[in-house]
């Protein structure tokens, strides 16, 4: 089962935000979505979810993409209205509920509150939360009904680092069990570096390389694409660790490589 993107484009007052889009994702990874500000993450997000109008052709599994048969997450996702925790994470299964709630389906919401460590807010209101715990809870929520196909825009913005290892935890195993696509876009490349299968780096609306982290993301393309001079370290466990050191133009210490650290 494959996502297919041929010549997808968005426009908007003239100006094109997304140009020539052309991608073909596997089921059973997750994606991370990078670039700088501006690079377009969010727009390709939103099209693929079908939220927004786009010329050239996006389908799922040979199909056009319909909004409630995916798990999709924008970067502001908040709830105003007053429900409790997992009141909200129930809703992720609204079709399916009637005037009472199945005692599998409440059994369903409590497992994935308590998967994601964050069971003991079941009972409290969503607008006590902070934006983090929204968060949180709106992600179960996504993957209460378990979609093959989950976007996430920015999903673990608002997380403390412990919480957003344990959200990319939790999505690697939701992976693994139901042979999902999950699309990210992430700031942190060093979370990408981490997490991700696969990489698809954005540029001013435009693939600027996908495949393996060590692939696209080399000294030259943080130049190019960020704009900054960084070291590329190699952690003990294998994964690359980018460290910051200028403002590309800047004056500074520049990267002679990758090197091997420890981290402990």
């Amino acid at each position: 089962m494959v996502l297919r993107l041929d010549t997808v484009r968005v426009t908007r007052s003239g100006t094109s935000i997304l140009r020539d889009i052309n991608v073909r994702l596997g089921r059973g990874q997750i994606v991370g979505l990078v670039g700088p500000n501006g690079a377009g993450k969010s727009t390709l997000i939103n099209a693929i979810a079908t939220l927004i109008p786009f010329s050239g052709t996006i389908r799922w599994q040979g199909l056009p993409i319909r909004l409630r048969e995916i798990g999709y997450m924008p970067q502001q996702a908040q709830v105003r209205a007053d429900l409790s925790v997992i009141e909200t994470v129930l809703l992720g299964r609204h079709e399916q509920l009637g005037w009472r709630v199945a005692t599998t389906h409440l059994d369903q919401a409590l497992g994935i509150l308590e998967d994601f460590g964050i069971a003991h807010l079941a009972r409290r209101n969503m607008q006590s939360l902070s934006g983090g715990q929204q968060q949180l809870v709106l992600l179960t929520q996504r993957l209460l009904r378990e979609p093959k196909l989950v976007l996430l825009d920015e999903a673990t913005s608002a997380l403390d680092i412990r919480h957003q290892l344990q959200v990319f935890d939790r999505l690697r195993a939701y992976v693994g069990r139901s042979g999902a696509l999950v699309v990210i876009a992430i700031h942190d490349l060093n979370l990408a570096a981490r997490h991700a299968d696969t990489i698809m780096l954005l540029d001013q609306g435009q693939v600027a390389g996908s495949g393996s982290f060590a692939e696209v993301i080399h000294e030259q393309a943080l130049r190019d694409v960020y704009g900054i001079e960084a070291e590329l370290l190699r952690a003990s466990t294998g994964h690359t660790v980018i460290l910051p050191v200028t403002a590309y133009g800047s004056t500074g210490p520049t990267s002679n490589g990758i090197h091997d650290v420890q981290l402990n």
